[in-house]
């Protein structure tokens, strides 16, 4: 019994001691609808976490007492750590939502008017202000080839070309 208490407590310690701390971007074109699909999934207490830095109000993402404000500070701070360039040249990214799914947010967001995604620019410093041990895993699909990168803290910039 002590035994299983000691191990419990070394694991329980070394989760606290070892946390990770990751984010997963996929960007998709749909060809047929001309459009770029983005879905940003992030651990939900970390990102609630780093929003409630930039706000006096409370930060729920899981119960909202008022979504509309949650939907603003969401698309607010993704936008400023998430920038995309389609084919050199910076895009409108439309936030369409989010969803808990687990122990994650996946946030929503749809670029228009894109008939061919020949190249993709990442610039993306999620969560960078929140833990310096961040990775942010970015898929990118295009024309049927689905290419993937891992940025490190600090490291912010990537590309593919389809």
């Amino acid at each position: 019994m002590v035994n299983i208490m000691v191990q419990w407590i070394l694991a329980a310690s070394m989760a606290v001691l070892h946390p990770f701390f990751i984010s997963v971007i996929e960007v998709s074109h749909n060809a047929k609808s001309a459009t770029v699909e983005v879905s940003v999934r992030v651990f939900t207490d970390d990102l609630e976490k780093t929003l409630q830095k930039y706000t006096t109000a409370k930060i729920d993402l899981i119960q909202p007492k008022d979504r509309a404000f949650i939907d603003q500070q969401l698309n607010s701070y993704i936008g400023k750590t998430l920038r995309l360039k389609i084919n050199g040249k910076l895009v409108i990214v439309k936030y369409l939502g989010y969803e808990i799914i687990k122990e994650s947010i996946w946030s929503y967001f749809e670029i228009e008017s894109i008939k061919a995604m020949n190249t993709l620019e990442v610039d993306c410093s999620l969560l960078y202000d929140f833990e310096t041990n961040q990775v942010n895993i970015i898929h990118a699909k295009s024309k049927g080839l689905e290419k993937s990168y891992k940025l490190d803290y600090p490291q912010r910039m990537t590309s593919f070309g389809f």
